[in-house]
């Protein structure tokens, strides 16, 4: 067999098996949802200047808002643990500002808790600190509606992101 036809064979099988595969992950019944977050992960790592799969994610609910922590999961990754501190400092302050771009473009809409925390924005405080392995920014407010835009937009990224987090709020 010449080396053209032997490239065309095995294109051809590489083709089958990758439309096999496609119709395969079609008739999971979890195909959508796995869509979904895959959309997810690859706009948050556009977005955040760092890898998921490198890093864990938490959405924490509190009292009078919440917090959100990302650490590396290798303590020496120092790129990647400047990237989150760099990251979230910012998100800090665009919150702060009232701009929800970029967990709008991650999530490809506007996230349950974002229209009720833009109107309420001078009754929300958002600060930043470090952390060990990465970094934490809260979100805090004593407005029982901002506490509950809040907690709606952390619930949501804890769904979105699968992290496991607790989706309860805790009780005073």
């Amino acid at each position: 067999m010449n080396r053209l036809a032997l490239a065309l064979l095995l294109l051809a099988v590489s083709v089958l098996a990758q439309d096999t595969k496609q119709d395969d992950m079609k008739d999971c019944p979890m195909h959508e949802q796995h869509a979904r977050h895959q959309a997810v992960v690859e706009h948050g790592d556009q977005a955040m200047g760092f890898p998921h799969d490198r890093t864990t994610h938490h959405f924490l609910m509190a009292t009078d808002g919440g917090a959100i922590e990302v650490t590396v999961n290798d303590s020496s990754d120092k790129p990647n643990t400047t990237a989150i501190r760099s990251h979230l400092s910012h998100i800090a302050m665009m919150f702060g500002d009232g701009d929800f771009s970029t967990p709008m473009f991650i999530h490809d809409g506007i996230p349950p808790g974002v229209t009720t925390m833009r109107l309420m924005k001078s009754a929300i405080h958002y600060t930043y600190e470090e952390m060990p392995a990465g970094g934490r920014f809260r979100v805090k407010s004593d407005d029982p509606i901002a506490v509950a835009a809040i907690h709606d937009f952390l619930r949501f990224q804890i769904k979105e992101h699968q992290t496991g987090d607790s989706l309860a709020a805790p009780q005073n």
